[in-house]
């Protein structure tokens, strides 16, 4: 197979995540006989100090005329700290989701038993873990009208869905849950928010032509603390953007460390793949990130070209290095290995058969 992979590295550890994932698809590419071609380009902070612009046009061509994307990390201090700054990395993103119609986010969340001790949550709560959050990306609060505090001291945002941008992810999750265990539950606020009652109209709609799939609903107050009673009781959880943006960092720390943690942002066209991880500026250019959540993003990457035994391999490489150490410091403070060696190594373990 033949694929061309868009590069964008973007800020803080982002370059280095990315530079330790190729060193893994490379090594998937001559394993299994395959080319991938790179094409890297600039997005967030990085991209601001070079032209101005979060997303330059030059970096979206790129991204459309590419078989997949390959996101390493966005945003930098300088703008977090800046409450008056009117252009930030985060632009970048949001817009690069928009433009190229994501409007999926796919988060799986795992309970690794090798480091299952890591997690902050008692392992009798979180063992045996495994499902998939479903976050609707191109709608709702982040994108609707916005009022910003001109000095009257009132600012407002508002949360707007179609039944159109519900029923698309609606129907990728209940074809998820048929691929699983057949269930899909709806995170929403349904007792509060008109938005989410017509989430709960449309999505009931959707179950009937999913028989085999058991749909339930849970507010989603209630839907945070079940994550952490019990998170084995979800297959496919399904919600909103804002829901899903918070929820799935709360349900992250199941597998011990963001880190560990990969996602996918679909549309009808385009595909991105990333770690939900931020920046980590602190980190930049220390070779001490965990690179194992963008290693498990392209994995899925290579699962949506439906090269199942390739991914299969990555996530064989990431257990054996799980069960022997070869982690970083946010794995193993005591004795780490640096970013560069956690590739180095899951590269090898590829190639050695």
């Amino acid at each position: 197979m033949q694929k061309k992979i868009a590069v964008l590295p973007g800020d803080g550890i982002g370059p280095e995540v990315i530079r330790e994932t190729r060193k893994v698809i490379d090594a998937i590419a001559r394993k299994f006989g395959h080319k991938f071609e790179y094409e890297a380009a600039d997005v967030g902070a990085v991209a601001i100090d070079k032209t101005g612009d979060p997303l330059p046009p030059s970096t979206l061509e790129i991204c459309k005329s590419s078989d997949a994307l390959l996101f390493g990390a966005i945003g930098d201090p300088r703008y977090d700290n800046d409450p008056d700054a009117r252009v930030r990395p985060e632009q970048g993103l949001l817009k690069l989701r928009k433009e190229l119609g994501l409007f999926a986010n796919v988060r799986p969340i795992l309970a690794f038993d090798a480091i299952i001790h890591l997690s902050p949550l008692r392992e009798s709560r979180i063992k045996g873990s495994d499902f998939v959050i479903y976050r609707e990306l191109t709608g709702g609060i982040y994108f609707g009208e916005k009022k910003e505090d001109v000095g009257d001291g009132v600012a407002s945002d508002l949360m707007i869905y179609h039944r159109d941008e519900i029923r698309r992810i609606a129907t990728l999750a209940f074809e998820a849950a048929q691929k699983r265990r057949g269930k899909v539950t709806l995170v929403d606020k349904a007792n509060v928010l008109a938005s989410s009652r017509l989430w709960r109209k449309v999505v009931q709609e959707i179950a009937s032509d999913f028989p085999d799939v058991t749909l339930d609903f849970l507010f989603v107050d209630n839907a945070a603390m079940q994550i952490i009673l019990r998170p084995s009781q979800f297959d496919v959880i399904l919600t909103s953007n804002m829901f899903g943006d918070i929820i799935s960092d709360e349900a992250s720390v199941i597998s011990g460390s963001l880190g560990l943690s990969p996602s996918a942002s679909v549309g009808e066209k385009y595909a991105m793949f990333e770690p939900i991880h931020g920046s980590y500026p602190q980190a930049k250019g220390r070779d001490i990130a965990n690179p194992m959540a963008t290693i498990l993003s392209a994995a899925m990457m290579l699962e949506h070209w439906n090269l199942m035994a390739e991914a299969q391999k990555i996530k064989e490489a990431i257990n054996m290095a799980l069960e022997n150490g070869v982690v970083t410091e946010d794995l193993n403070p005591e004795n780490p290995k640096k970013c560069s060696e956690v590739g180095t190594y899951l590269s090898e373990f590829i190639l050695k058969d």
